[in-house]
């Protein structure tokens, strides 16, 4: 089923929205949550909290790409739950300590969180992977949108994770100085 039909189950308020949807994207959702979560349990509660946030986002929400909507809200679940757990916990985690990384990038006025609404944001850093070379972008999508550590992206990148944190402070770096010349910082 094409993501315009699906929108359209939603629209209609039809439940099997929501049967197509996890069909789908059911299994990149999950990777997105448990890329965060790294628990499988914590992860499937995530991914059904997707389904309930999207039957109730849209409408009034239309999303021009249904997969990035969806792996947008997955994450944001994912995030809010890994600090509800890590309030019980008072620990570290690896997922909140990227988030953190990154929001140094990020005007302080906006979240990470947020982004589905802030086009601009979104305009700019889709501006900034598309001119990354390849390797860095994949790095980079690796630790803050799946939420990998650096020792999992050095395996499965092949790299030493000094090499993986050194070029992640880099293009952290460059993520700024880009969000500054376009005047989002």
């Amino acid at each position: 089923m094409t993501d315009t039909s699906i929108i359209a189950l939603y629209l209609r308020r039809s439940e099997q929205a929501i049967k197509e949807s996890q069909t789908a994207y059911g299994r990149y959702c999950y990777r997105v949550a448990n890329g965060i979560l790294k628990d499988p349990s914590d992860s499937e509660e995530s991914v059904n909290d997707t389904w309930l946030a999207a039957w109730e986002s849209i409408p009034p929400a239309q999303p021009q790409n249904l997969r990035a909507y969806l792996g947008t809200l997955t994450r944001r679940i994912s995030i809010d739950r890994l600090r509800a757990r890590r309030a019980e916990k008072r620990g570290g985690d690896e997922a909140l300590l990227a988030i953190d990384e990154l929001a140094e990038c990020i005007p302080s006025s906006w979240s990470v969180e947020k982004t589905v609404e802030d086009r601009e944001l979104i305009r700019a850093f889709n501006g900034f992977l598309a001119g990354l070379p390849e390797t860095e972008r994949n790095l980079f999508v690796a630790r803050y949108w799946y939420g990998l550590t650096a020792a999992e992206i050095a395996l499965k990148f092949n790299r030493k994770q000094n090499t993986v944190l050194t070029k992640l402070r880099r293009t952290r770096i460059r993520l700024l100085k880009y969000l500054e010349k376009e005047g989002l910082q």
